[in-house]
C-alpha cells in the first residue's frame, strides 16, 4: 500500500451488537472495517447522525495514537454530539489491537484510515 490508504465504510449496525469477528485473522481491509464495526453501539437517540474517524495501526494490529474526528454531523447539541464521537471512537478502540494475516500487516502499518460510523435510522 502507497500513500495514504483510505478505508471508509458506512455502516448502519444496530444496539447490542458486541465485537463478534475481532478474535478471527484478518486478511483484507474490508475485513478490518467488517470488525471495527461489529464493535460500534450508537448512543441511544443518536437521531440522524454520522461521524468520520481516521486512525493508523502498527503491524501489531495496535492503533498508533488515538482515532481523530474528522467529520462530524450529530443531531442534538454538545452533549449528544460529544456522547456519539466517544462511541466511535471507544469502537475502533475496543475492537483493537486486530489479528492480522501477515500480509496484511506489513501492507498496514503507518498508512492512515478512515472509517464512517452511521446511526441506525430511525
Amino acid at each position: 500500500m502507497k500513500g495514504v490508504a483510505k478505508l471508509v465504510i458506512a455502516g448502519v449496525m444496530s444496539t447490542g451488537v458486541v465485537c463478534a469477528s475481532v478474535a478471527a485473522t484478518l486478511n483484507t481491509m474490508d475485513a478490518v472495517g467488517a470488525a471495527i464495526q461489529s464493535c460500534w453501539t450508537p448512543p441511544a437517540d443518536a437521531g440522524n447522525s454520522t461521524v468520520t474517524l481516521s486512525f493508523s495501526f502498527k503491524r501489531d494490529g495496535t492503533l498508533i495514537g488515538a482515532p481523530r474526528p474528522t467529520a462530524v454531523k450529530v443531531a442534538g447539541d454538545d452533549k449528544a454530539r460529544q456522547s456519539f464521537i466517544e462511541a466511535a471512537i471507544a469502537a475502533v478502540k475496543n475492537c483493537t489491537p486486530l489479528s492480522l494475516s501477515p500480509e496484511l500487516s506489513r501492507g498496514i502499518a503507518g498508512n492512515v484510515f478512515t472509517q464512517q460510523f452511521v446511526s441506525p435510522k430511525q
